[in-house]
């Protein structure tokens, strides 16, 4: 089963976690505003906008805030157009990444995006040049509470799958301390709810920690010392930019 280092080397500093936070309620309000724009302001009706409402609560975004979000987006507040960028390139080493934005001004936000890849080594490339290196997964992950073992949590999951036939889990791993399942795209939102409800059948705690569609790496490239330090930089310099949503690269 594979690993995922998208959430080791935690910051825990208080004034740094509090900017985090801020930086991710930001992030998720867009999220909202393209999904209320796309299917309604419904959660009940709309799977993506109650995707992406599940989302805020795990990262503790007040019930106002959300709420301000969806009224904002269906234009009972003041009303602000996103579109997605995606932006492909290669950081330094020839790392590869995907960089995920949500953005009022595609002029801004691509000037942005290449300062960043300039300014660390890295060079931003057309469409289509590093895609084909990762696959897009629905990525559920759990914290460690949830289950009593890795075996455990490998036969939950073969368990779920025989059961929901539409909804397969295709992997499950262990990563300091977290349980990533991964998904086919279209079966996410099914293995996100039966998944949890399945557990709490079985009485078992299931506090999901993360969730959302993410773009995976098919082979990764491993990293010195060196390498690590500036791919940690301009992951760093991308996901202080306001527009950018998510950040993926394949160097572990």
């Amino acid at each position: 089963m594979s690993g995922h280092s998208k959430w080791n080397n935690i910051k825990n500093t208080k004034a740094k976690m509090d900017a985090i936070k801020g930086k991710i309620f930001t992030k998720i309000g867009r999220e909202i505003a393209v999904a209320v724009k796309m299917g309604g302001a419904d959660i009940n009706t709309n799977s993506k906008l109650y995707d992406i409402v599940q989302k805020a609560k795990q990262a503790n975004m007040p019930n106002d805030n959300i709420t301000r979000s969806i009224k904002k987006a269906s234009g009972e507040l003041s009303d602000v157009n996103y579109i997605e960028m995606l932006y492909e390139g290669y950081g330094p080493g020839g790392v590869a990444f995907i960089v995920q934005c949500l953005t009022d001004n595609k002029n801004r936000t691509a000037g942005d995006v290449r300062h960043a890849f300039d300014k660390c080594g890295g060079s931003l490339g057309t469409s289509g040049s590093v895609m084909y290196m990762f696959n897009q997964k629905g990525v559920i992950v759990f914290d460690e509470k949830s289950f009593d073992s890795i075996d455990q949590a490998l036969e939950l999951a073969l368990e779920f799958s025989l059961e929901n036939s539409d909804a397969e889990i295709e992997d499950i791993a262990y990563d300091d301390g977290l349980y990533i399942l991964t998904c086919e795209i279209n079966a996410y939102h099914k293995v996100l709810t039966n998944f949890e409800k399945f557990l709490l059948d079985k009485k078992l705690s299931a506090n999901v920690v993360e969730s959302g569609l993410q773009y995976l790496p098919t082979n990764s490239i491993e990293l010195n010392e060196d390498l690590r330090a500036k791919t940690e930089r301009l992951v760093d310099m991308l996901e202080e930019l306001d527009d950018v949503q998510n950040v993926y690269h394949n160097g572990i």
